[in-house]
């Protein structure tokens, strides 16, 4: 779901069409900043990226007309929403349908307010021409302008370092928001998994801040480098954890949707991607602390911290995890 964040701005993860008509998605950060009249998409939430890291695109609201749901026009492309500007159209996919409306209703919102009355037929097809902004690009290997009445359109073929995502990279970064785990490399024993998904968290050593998936069972929390990883990086033992809760150092730390899971050993600072992660993530590791330690674990108690973390549950196969890896995440 979008968010605003401490600067006001409401922010986002989603896919886009970079290339018009290519079917190809691929994952940003989208910041609508009112105040800059613009709609600006980076490769990961900036806090993440190294200080000064550019944009992938920029969008000026002026130039957006109108943004509706393209679902019928792009059938392949689940929770599809489209903004035209001009005589270009930018496709892109929501995370599920209350996140494609809450986009739709903020963007068409934001336009409204800072679209100007044209003055004359040619002011106002001047002002409702799209461009991505040239200033706001990486560095690219390669790129494409096309000259569409008389303004040029810059469109992005290649990353530098050739860094467009593949087919499952793009697919590991959706399980992001995705409540649903992977575990088709593991087999054998069946395992309750309560929730799983992609947080960024800070190194015990270095103090940096890296993108993990987070796994969440019955008696532990791990995270690994990434969804398609057999090994974890490091395991949790739920019954080591004392308390979960919303960071209380967020502003310090200048991180937006922070909690922490605080051991005898070390607190843990996580990020989710918006509010609404943060609070299923901390519900559900209550939850299951509450479910582990209570008076025998009954189908019944496990039901119920499964609810705490989210609808999208299942049960799938593993191995079961080794001890606690030794790392300095």
């Amino acid at each position: 779901m979008p968010y605003v964040d401490r600067q006001n701005r409401i922010c986002g993860f989603l896919d886009i069409e970079e290339n018009e008509s290519s079917g190809k998605f691929l994952r940003r950060y989208f910041i609508l900043d009112t105040q800059q009249g613009s709609l600006v998409w980076y490769m990961d939430n900036p806090q993440n990226l190294p200080i000064g890291a550019e944009c992938v695109g920029s969008l000026k609201l002026t130039y957006i007309s109108k943004v509706s749901d393209a679902t019928k026009q792009r059938p392949k492309a689940e929770f599809c929403f489209v903004i035209n500007a001009g005589m270009r159209k930018f496709f892109l996919q929501a995370n599920d349908q209350q996140d494609l409306v809450d986009w739709v209703d903020a963007l068409n919102k934001a336009t409204k307010i800072t679209v100007p009355k044209a003055c004359d037929g040619n002011q106002n097809v001047e002002n409702h021409r799209a461009q991505v902004d040239p200033l706001c690009h990486k560095k690219q290997v390669s790129y494409r302008t096309d000259i569409v009445g008389g303004v040029p359109i810059i469109t992005q073929t290649q990353q530098e370092g050739g860094d467009t995502l593949d087919g499952a990279e793009r697919e590991a970064l959706r399980r992001s928001h995705s409540q649903l785990p992977y575990f088709l490399g593991r087999s054998t024993q069946e395992h309750t998994v309560i929730k799983s998904g992609y947080c960024v968290k800070q190194g015990a050593v270095m103090r940096n801040w890296k993108r993990r998936y987070f796994l969440l069972e019955e008696n532990s929390l791990s995270y690994f480098k990434s969804d398609l990883e057999k090994e974890p990086l490091r395991v949790i033992p739920l019954k080591e954890v004392h308390k979960v809760q919303e960071c209380k150092q967020s502003d310090i730390m200048m991180r937006d949707n922070l909690f922490e899971v605080v051991t005898s050993s070390r607190t843990f600072y996580i990020q989710a991607d918006s509010p609404e992660e943060m609070h299923s993530w901390i519900k559900a590791l209550s939850g299951a602390i509450v479910a582990q330690r209570g008076p025998g674990r009954t189908a019944a108690t496990m039901r119920q911290a499964r609810r705490l973390s989210s609808p999208c549950l299942q049960r799938y196969t593993s191995a079961p995890l080794g001890e606690q890896c030794t790392s300095t995440e």
